[in-house]
């Protein structure tokens, strides 16, 4: 059973808490994130499961409006499609807003093209309205994105080798500010985007698992440590951020590792905690946090 969405409370969601796009028996899922402040809710990154995530917060899929996309790596878009499929199956019919980075109308393109055959199918044997006119794609750039239902949205580039259009985000309205930093490699300019924010939602790696996981992996070479390094933060380095910001919380997502059962939450909080006096929530898959 799901839980009940509040539909004018204020609080985060973490939908999916895990880093990169694998999966394993027990494992956690890809990230994505669910933000309601006042009347409106956002759908942060949309990595696989997001769409069950939705449904267990207690959200109609048909009410489906606003979607962030923080870059192109596909734990992070790979169920954008499948997400927007599935709502127009369960009912929407109002138009969905997008924003992301470059390439990703390319993407929604290809998807359309993928379904075209079921698309028309449902649209002529069941009456639907055509999925090909309820999206609509925005570019993100640095700066102020736009403002929705009365919250102001910002943008702010990050370090995440090799993609250059990635992206911090800053939710600023119901009184409440709520800023996800993305992927990123320790980067002190997001101290300043996530001044004073009610609270920081961090990516973050444990540094003594690094080699784990690449063994865990199996199928890669050398390439992949040298991206962990030089493109994510390790979790005392989202702690430093979260204190330089003097945030009122953080939590940690986007986990590297999430999943093995080697790494506890006492490695978190021994991660954390010499750098991060505040509260601190360390995610989990359907995690939601109430913006006091």
């Amino acid at each position: 059973m799901g839980v009940d969405a509040g539909k004018e409370a204020n609080w985060v969601a973490l939908l999916g808490t895990k880093g990169g796009p694998a999966i394993r028996p027990g494992s956690t899922m890809p990230t994505s994130s669910l933000l309601s402040l006042g009347g409106a809710r956002i759908v942060v990154d949309c990595g696989l499961g997001v769409t069950r995530g939705i449904v267990d917060q207690g959200m109609a899929l048909a009410e489906l409006r606003h979607i962030f996309i923080t870059h192109l790596h596909s734990d992070h878009y790979l169920e954008l499609g499948p997400l927007i499929h599935t709502a127009w199956t369960a009912g929407l019919k109002s138009k969905v807003e997008v924003w992301g980075p470059k390439g990703l109308a390319a993407y929604w393109d290809a998807f359309l093209l993928s379904m075209k055959a079921d698309i028309d199918l449902r649209i002529e044997d069941e009456g639907r309205p055509d999925l090909r006119g309820l999206l609509a794609i925005h570019e993100i750039e640095d700066g102020e994105i736009c403002e929705i239902e009365g919250i102001r949205v910002s943008a702010q580039r990050n370090i995440h080798p090799p993609l250059i259009d990635t992206f911090s985000l800053r939710f600023e309205g119901a009184g409440k500010i709520v800023v996800f930093s993305g992927d990123t490699a320790y980067h002190p300019p997001l101290a300043d985007f996530a001044k004073g924010a009610d609270l920081l939602i961090h990516e973050a790696m444990l540094e003594e698992a690094v080699e784990a996981l690449i063994a865990r992996v199996g199928n890669t070479d050398g390439r992949l440590r040298t991206h962990l390094l030089r493109s994510h933060s390790f979790a005392p380095e989202a702690a430093k951020i979260a204190a330089m910001a003097e945030v009122g919380a953080l939590a940690v997502h986007h986990m590297i590792p999430s999943d093995d059962p080697t790494f506890t939450e006492e490695h978190w909080q021994a991660a954390v905690r010499p750098h991060w006096s505040g509260p601190f929530h360390m995610g989990r898959d359907g995690l939601r946090i109430e913006l006091g």
